[in-house]
Formats: structure tokens, C-alpha cells, sequence
């Protein structure tokens, strides 16, 4: 293949390669975010999109570009999570549109269409921020525009743009004071880079190294769970009834008879299930696979050693008590004129949510971001005409809004950002109202109710001025740190002053979370008691995962 032209085939070795890197720094990208909290999730939210584009593309058979290219963006719009996924996917969208017609590119063709992807990605962000993921795309693709004219040899050609999109990368502190503060770059542009430095090896012929800093199997698992949980299939559709994890603890003298590979070992489980993880190092090797004989695949296992951590659910049980199982006919039923489909991670709050009205609540949150392709299904399991969409997430309402694109319902998202900022939109919902109306209103009753939330620093640093230290107990009031404490009481009643400071305030509602007490709760209340003597006190048990307490203040 010629230095100067860029094929269909090629380019899908590159995305390949891009999405490989992408998921092996994946962690590292994650460390990245600014806030100290357990939910930093960038990497995991760009090496999800970027391997849902890169499954499209390795079904392309053609060596049209174009074709790949709009494979890759189809493939991205259906897997993008959070607003890191969202941005990506909206670069290769416009990359997409550029060569649409090309079969082959350039170096000047490759330079437009980048330049086109971050168009299609600052129209998509309502308030574009530098210093981001956007600014090294913008960066990146104002070079390749400069230099395009210089020389056609693509390998030199990218070598310069990558140089450029690191070099923007290092930029972002000072184009974002935060990032300086805490001492990082920035997250979604450090995504980016790991993707460019895929392409680019793959540009030279090169393999990169996989590092130590894999996905674990756990956040793997819970991928494929999450994904599985969503796709509303039918019970009798589960061909592998077992969702089988366990771990095998090498033993010298198995390994002596049946030395242990692991690419040969994933290729012979494959063929006794589906949604199968392999990961190994060298003390243990660690299985998740959906299989209908599970014991035939411990069988295997035990000739490298014992089997611990053993784990088996009956998924088609598992299945109906999620999703229930309705007649086919019910299925069929006419469209009802207007649903709502809500974001909410733990038990409590998804019933508080189905008990205000919504008709299907999507498992995720902080530490799990629906998919666009997720909240498109749970759109469609709605049935209805125009549908609502209450995303509860900052992270999530840009993934929501991409939703339109993808069903036939009519759809419109109520921006809300947190639990109780949806909490208190679904109350303000009227089935009889139109759906435009709905929105004006649940909008404007989301802006009266104030969020805090308790959590955990998982890192030293330092932000909006404060030394926080690992382990300390963080209050967030509508995303910032407003209490920090090393004792977790003291950090709930700084919060509960900071938010409880408007003399219109009359209504505190504590959702209690998998980490928070009976105990606390009872100190929580009489502390509001003795300082807030107007205030009612609402609890409920939220049983949400990260956050021993969401509170919300109307």
C-alpha cells in the first residue's frame, strides 16, 4: 500500500488498533478525573464507545473507506457513554460525513475530515469548554489542516498531528484552572491521544505493548451485565441460561502436565458459551462466560488448578424477575401517548421513581453511564408515542440527547442532573399536559431543589482550595466540595449547614445508600431537629452504591 493513500482496509486497522490501546490505558484515563470521588470514569466510558465503533467496523467487509468510516460512527452513536463517549463519537460522525464518498484519502482528505469531526463535535456541546477533549481535537485538527500541503507521506503526516495533540494535551492546565490545581491533564483529551497513538502504530505496522492498567474483570463483567439487562429480550431467547465466574489458582504441577495459554484457553471456552472474559497473570486466571453446562467448564479449568470465588445465576430466572414476562399479545399492544424513561442506580430509588410515574427506569448512574443504544432500547420497551427522558446524570444527558437518532418515538430530555433533581421534575408531571409543556415545567421545578451528596476521597489532592487527603468524607453540593472530614459525622453536618441556608427552605429528604446506617441516620435527623427547627425530615432507602447519602432541600 502506498505511503500517500489511505484505504478502507487500513484505516480499519487502525481503529482496531486505537480501540486496543484505548481499552489497555483505560484505567489510567480513569485515574484522571479531577474529582477525588469513586466514580471516575472517562476511560471507562470512551473504551466502551470506542469498542462498540470498532464491533461495527470489523463487520465491514468493504475496502471503501467511506463505508468503514460510517460504520465506525454508527457503531460510536450506538455506544457512546457519558459526555466523553457523546464527543467522540460526534468526531468520527463529522469525520464520517467528510469521506462519505472517498474510497481512498489522502493526506489533504484526512486533514478535512478531522477538521469536519470537531465541527460536528462543538455544534453537538451546548457550552463547549476548553481545555478538554474538544481543544485537543481542535488542536490536532487545525495542524493537519497547516500541514497538509507540506508533505503526502501519511506516516509523517499523522507522527505531526499526534506531536500536536500531546502538545495540546499538556496545554490543557492552563486553559483549565482546576486541572493545574489538582495536577493533572485533562481526562477526555489524554482518550483521544491513547486513540491517535493507535492509529499511528498502526499507520507504521506496529504493535503496542499491552500494559498492566487492563480493565479489571469486574468492570468488565458488569459491561457485559449492563448491556445484557438492557436489551429487553425474551426469556426463551437466553441461549446460555448460566452466567458462570470463577478463578482458577495455578498449581506447578497441573501447569507441568497442561502448560497454561491463555489465547488457546479463551478459544476453547468459547465454544461452551457466550460473553466470555479471560483475564490471567501469573498466579490465577479469572473466567466470566454464559454458559448452559457450567460444570463442563470448571472441568476444564481444574487441569491448572483449583477453582475459587465460584459464582453461577440462573440468568433466565434472573431475567423474568427483572423484566417480567408479558404475553406476546401485550407486547403488540397500541402506543401509549406519552412515557417517561429515568436513570436511577439502586433499588430505592428505582422504586421511588416507578412509584412517581416512570414508566421504565434504566439501571446506572455514577459509576455505570447507560449507553445512547441503552436508553434508545429502554425508549422502545416504553411504548408510547413521545417519551420523556430524565437522564439524572450530568454525564448522561448528552448520551440522552443523542437518542432521537436512533427510534421512532418522538423524544425529549428533561436535563436533570441528579436524583433529586429528577425526583422533583417527576413530580411536577402531567400526563394530560402536552409534551412541551411537560418539559417547561419539569424543568423549571428541577432549578428548586438543592442536591448534597456524601461520599469518599479515593486520592490526596487538591481542589477549590481544600487539602483533601485519601479516605477523608466529602460533601458535594450540586457538584461542588463543600465539606471535607476525616470523620464521617462531621463531614454530614458541615454539609447539611452549607445546604440548609435559604429561609425558604422547608423539606430535607435523605436517600440512604448501601454504605450509610440506621444509626446515622437517627444522629442526621436529630441534628436537623436541634439547628434547623422548621425544616421536615423525609427518609428513604435509596440503597445507591458510591453515595452513603443523596440529599435533597426544596
Amino acid at each position: 500500500m502506498s505511503n500517500h493513500t489511505l484505504t478502507g482496509e487500513k484505516f480499519a486497522q487502525m481503529v482496531l488498533l486505537g480501540a486496543n490501546h484505548l481499552s489497555n490505558q483505560s484505567q489510567m484515563i480513569d485515574s484522571l478525573n479531577v474529582f477525588p470521588v469513586p466514580d471516575g470514569d472517562t476511560g471507562t466510558n470512551m473504551n466502551l464507545t470506542m469498542t462498540s465503533g470498532a464491533s461495527e467496523v470489523e463487520k465491514v467487509t468493504s475496502n471503501h473507506i467511506g463505508e468503514v468510516a460510517n460504520s465506525l460512527a454508527k457503531g460510536l452513536l450506538m455506544g457512546a457513554r457519558g459526555n466523553s463517549g457523546v464527543i467522540l463519537s460526534q468526531l468520527f460522525r463529522g469525520f464520517s460525513k467528510s469521506v462519505k464518498e472517498k474510497e481512498t484519502l489522502t493526506v489533504e482528505d484526512l486533514a478535512d475530515a478531522l477538521e469536519a469531526g470537531v465541527e460536528t463535535a462543538y455544534k453537538a456541546v451546548m457550552k463547549p469548554v476548553e481545555g478538554t477533549l474538544l481543544t485537543v481535537a481542535k488542536d490536532a485538527a487545525n495542524h493537519a489542516k497547516n500541514i497538509a500541503n507540506d508533505d503526502q507521506d501519511l506516516v509523517k503526516f499523522f507522527t505531526a498531528v499526534l506531536e500536536e495533540a500531546k502538545a495540546s494535551l499538556e496545554r490543557t492546565p492552563d486553559l483549565l484552572p482546576v486541572l493545574k490545581e489538582v495536577g493533572v491533564v485533562d481526562s477526555g483529551g489524554q482518550g483521544l491521544v491513547t486513540v491517535y497513538e493507535g492509529f499511528l502504530a498502526s499507520l507504521k505496522g506496529e504493535e503496542i505493548p499491552e500494559t498492566q492498567s487492563q480493565p479489571s474483570l469486574d468492570d468488565m463483567v458488569s459491561a457485559e451485565h449492563h448491556k445484557m439487562h438492557q436489551d429487553f429480550m425474551e426469556t426463551e431467547d437466553i441461549e446460555f441460561g448460566y452466567c458462570t465466574e470463577f478463578m482458577v489458582k495455578f498449581e506447578e504441577d497441573k501447569l507441568q502436565n497442561n502448560p497454561f495459554d491463555e489465547d488457546a484457553y479463551r478459544h476453547e471456552l468459547s465454544e461452551y458459551g457466550d460473553s466470555l472474559l479471560v483475564v490471567a497473570d501469573d498466579e490465577v486466571v479469572k473466567v466470566h462466560i454464559h454458559a448452559e453446562h457450567p460444570g463442563e467448564v470448571m472441568n476444564l479449568a481444574q487441569k491448572y488448578g483449583s477453582l475459587i470465588n465460584i459464582k453461577i445465576e440462573n440468568m433466565r430466572e434472573q431475567h423474568t424477575s427483572i423484566v417480567g414476562e408479558q404475553p406476546k399479545e401485550q407486547k403488540k399492544s397500541p402506543k401509549q401517548p406519552l412515557a417517561v424513561v429515568t436513570v436511577g442506580m439502586g433499588q430505592g430509588i428505582k422504586e421511588m421513581f416507578e412509584s412517581l410515574g416512570a414508566t421504565i427506569v434504566i439501571e446506572g448512574g455514577q459509576t455505570m453511564n447507560p449507553s445512547t443504544q441503552d436508553i434508545a432500547t429502554a425508549v422502545e420497551q416504553a411504548n408510547a408515542e413521545k417519551v420523556l427522558v430524565l437522564p439524572n446524570n450530568k454525564n448522561i444527558v448528552m448520551a440522552a440527547e443523542q437518542v432521537n437518532e436512533l427510534v421512532e418515538s418522538e423524544v425529549h430530555v428533561v436535563p436533570t442532573k441528579t436524583v433529586p433533581q429528577g425526583m422533583s421534575a417527576m413530580l411536577a408531571l402531567n400526563l394530560e399536559a402536552t409534551i412541551d409543556d411537560n418539559v417547561t415545567s419539569m424543568s423549571e421545578a428541577m432549578q428548586h431543589v438543592k442536591t448534597g451528596q456524601l461520599t469518599y476521597a479515593v486520592r490526596d489532592t487538591q481542589i477549590d482550595g481544600r487539602e483533601i487527603q485519601e479516605g477523608n468524607f466529602m460533601g458535594i453540593i450540586d457538584g461542588s466540595i463543600s465539606a471535607v472530614n476525616r470523620d464521617k459525622l462531621e463531614a454530614i453536618f458541615e454539609l447539611l449547614n452549607n445546604l440548609i441556608n435559604d429561609e425558604e427552605d422547608e423539606i430535607v429528604t435523605i436517600l440512604q445508600g448501601e454504605e450509610g446506617t440506621d444509626e446515622e441516620v437517627q444522629r442526621m435527623e436529630e441534628y436537623i431537629e436541634e439547628h434547623f427547627e422548621e425544616i421536615e425530615v423525609e427518609i428513604h432507602k435509596g440503597q445507591q452504591p458510591i453515595y452513603s447519602y443523596i440529599l435533597s432541600v426544596e
